[in-house]
């Protein structure tokens, strides 16, 4: 299955204050997150963003946080988006069946996350080199099952230039300038 830039919409998971600095390659995730919310921009590709109980894990961190301003972060107890009225009302809205998804941990939210999605009927896509664990083997594990639970997997670089289809797209350049 292909993306689609009217179907796709992007769901950034709990990239927040307290986490990233404990995330294995921190710096590496940070990085390819913000290249794939800046090809969404210049896409207008919707984006959708969440974090788990702020009081606690702080808020989104402002490297993302500035890109996105007009974003309103949603809060969320639950490990997975799914179970929030307000993330899957907000998902609704948009009416988009492709869902990229970056963030979190890899194994807890974002793994629960892309599970509950594809039982809904979203077709998933995890940004693989937008998401991180702890742990490197955590996320490993994640990646591997989810992609025998049916989601499709994709890098940044991937994603964007398949959104696009051709170097004669109207924003080609500028997406190139975002993977240099």
């Amino acid at each position: 299955m292909k993306l689609d830039c009217n179907q796709s919409v992007l769901l950034v998971i709990d990239i927040q204050e307290k986490l990233l600095p404990v995330m294995n390659n921190a710096i590496e995730l940070l990085t390819s997150a913000t290249k794939l919310i800046r090809g969404m921009q210049i896409l207008d590709i919707p984006i959708v963003l969440t974090e788990q109980y702020p009081r606690g894990l702080g808020a989104t961190v402002s490297e993302i946080r500035n890109l996105i301003p007009d974003i309103e972060a949603v809060e969320k107890r639950s490990f997975s988006c799914c179970f929030d009225e307000n993330i899957m009302s907000v998902l609704d809205k948009h009416d988009r069946k492709q869902v990229l998804v970056s963030g979190i941990e890899t194994h807890v939210c974002v793994y629960q996350t892309c599970i509950d999605l594809v039982e809904k009927g979203y077709n998933v896509f995890l940004v693989t080199d937008a998401v991180s664990s702890r742990r490197q083997d955590e996320k490993d594990l994640a990646v591997r099952v989810l992609e025998k639970e049916g989601v499709q997997l994709r890098s940044v670089e991937m994603a964007l230039f398949e959104l696009i289809k051709t170097s004669q797209h109207a924003r080609f350049k500028e997406l190139s300038t975002i993977i240099k």
